[in-house]
């Protein structure tokens, strides 16, 4: 039924080939919405006769909820520097004076949900800039205090936290009389927002948590290590089906059966591969992983959560260890990743390498970025944080092009040759911008020399030396303690591999 759902999805209007279920699922809306008339033309139109035409604001007739007269929404798309393309809606009607303003993201889901998290800890950081999807779940950790999914707002920190601490202060003379209690807790989180939004409690913590990867916060280059995070993650079948990506009955229908849970096979207790894959090999549990070899193995993809499959094949590092390189490929929505997963057990300590880069030959050199370590480069002014770009098995000229095009296309409107970044961007950021990435070019064109520091708490990353298995004079390594807070993060704590048994038995008898 779900196959043949997506199939009528896929076949294009008033024609009999199927459309990709990728371009059906994850449609780009953002160039529908540049279709809107611009003064009376259409894009095209108005692109082909004046370029530098901006564009106009849509007026719609539609009917006000408030007093169900006619009222007028009006619509615009812009495209918001360091992010992408957004849909401004405004209603207003004449009749009632009912007034309501929204934003809608005018582009496609992403693949993966994505969190930010800001350190707020001075006042020019309350003007950062907030997108928040009606999806996505705002935090304030410091106080206990999170936002559901509901409305999609453009705003800033500052903005935010005005506006909770006015919804939340518009109802506390009813809670006064109702709950004395809850009013008095209401009351302290009110004053706390208040102290915030004015700057007055300094530091504390924001994030944004969005499963379709829509919402997010502004960055800046001068953010150092630890202010602003980036964390993306893979869906749940529930969040998928949130999203209208897919049904919650279909990700159950694509999982396989055995006697004793009919959503198992007994032999492989995995799912099914989609079709045109060849079988798995069922041998994998039973001998060692040959090194070399690829294994196909089926997976639930996270984007659409129907069956794809992840290929595995395991590589030797000379002089570090042996590796997992990851790749899952989903031939429904067009999903695709690729990971590097080390081996071995957790070792006592946290391993920091630092790689002098003198010039083009050592951007050759190999590089291993595990999924938890931080990469630096200060005299370029990079700090990127644990998680950000996953696992990586590249070259130090692959990595630092990567973080600088992943950077400069959220930064800057890529279309464009000079990268303006919009008419909203401030033009002493623009200069801090344009600073930041000149620095990075001529870096990989090999014309700046620079330091890469690697910081890995579990000291599975590597960097390729020259003359192994001698010491090279350009990478020191140095192993390090791990913080608690980085204990904590990787459940370290939680782990016990001695006399557990033991423990298990007193909880019993206790």
């Amino acid at each position: 039924m779900a196959e043949d759902t997506l199939q009528k999805a896929a076949t294009i209007e008033g024609g009999s080939q199927p459309k990709s279920v990728a371009a059906d699922l994850f449609e780009d809306m953002g160039r529908k919405v540049e279709g809107m008339s611009l003064n009376g033309k259409t894009t095209e139109d108005s692109e082909a006769n004046d370029s530098d035409e901006q564009k106009g604001v849509e007026e719609i007739e539609s009917l006000c909820m408030n007093c169900h007269e006619d009222g007028i929404t009006k619509l615009l798309l812009t495209k918001i520097p360091f992010f992408r393309e957004i849909v401004i809606t405004s209603f207003e009607c004449s009749h009632c004076h009912f007034k309501n303003s929204e934003i809608q993201f005018a582009g496609q889901i992403q693949q993966l949900g994505a969190t930010y998290t800001l350190a707020v800890d001075q006042k020019q950081d309350l003007g950062r800039q907030i997108v928040k999807s009606d999806t996505c779940v705002v935090q304030v950790p410091d106080i206990q205090l999170e936002i559901p999914a509901g409305r999609g707002q453009l705003t800033n920190v500052e903005g935010i936290l005005s506006m909770v601490s006015q919804d939340l202060a518009a109802l506390q003379p009813e809670r006064k009389l109702a709950d004395a209690a809850a009013y008095e807790a209401i009351e302290k989180v009110i004053e706390s927002l208040k102290d915030m939004a004015s700057g007055n409690r300094l530091p504390f913590a924001i994030s944004v948590d969005d499963p379709a990867g829509n919402s997010w916060i502004e960055p800046s280059p001068e953010d150092k290590s630890g202010k602003y995070k980036k964390t993306e993650y893979k869906r749940s079948a529930e969040q998928n089906s949130k999203l209208g990506l897919a049904d919650a009955s279909d990700a159950a229908d694509a999982s396989p059966k055995t006697e004793i849970r009919p959503e198992y096979h007994a032999a492989g207790m995995v799912p099914d591969l989609p079709t045109g894959h060849d079988a798995l090999d069922q041998d994998v549990e039973d001998d060692d992983i040959v090194e070399g070899k690829v294994y196909d193995f089926p997976t639930q993809c996270p984007g659409c959560s129907h069956a794809c499959v992840t290929h595995m094949k395991m590589v030797n590092i000379p002089h570090f260890s042996e590796v997992v390189i990851m790749s899952t490929v989903c031939d429904a929505c067009g999903y695709r990743t690729n990971e590097v997963k080390s081996g071995g057990g957790v070792p006592e300590k946290g391993r920091r390498i630092t790689l002098k880069v003198r010039g083009a030959e050592d951007l050759k050199r190999d590089i291993l970025k595990a999924e938890n370590c931080a990469l630096a480069c200060p005299e370029l002014g990079l700090n990127v944080e644990p998680g950000t770009l996953g696992g990586r098995f590249t070259t130090v000229e692959g990595l630092l092009s990567q973080v600088r095009d992943d950077l400069r296309s959220q930064i800057f409107d890529a279309e464009g040759e000079g990268y303006e970044g919009g008419d909203s961007m401030a033009a002493t950021e623009k200069v801090k911008w344009d600073k930041f990435f000149g620095n990075m070019s001529k870096a990989l064109d090999g014309k700046l020399e620079f330091t890469c520091i690697l910081e890995d708490p579990l000291a599975a990353s590597y960097v390729q030396s020259y003359t192994a298995p001698d010491p090279d004079e350009q990478i020191t390594v140095e192993d390090y303690a791990r913080t608690e807070e980085e204990e904590e993060h990787l459940g370290l704590k939680d782990i016990k591999t001695e006399d557990y048994e033991e423990e298990d038995d007193k909880e019993i008898a206790g």
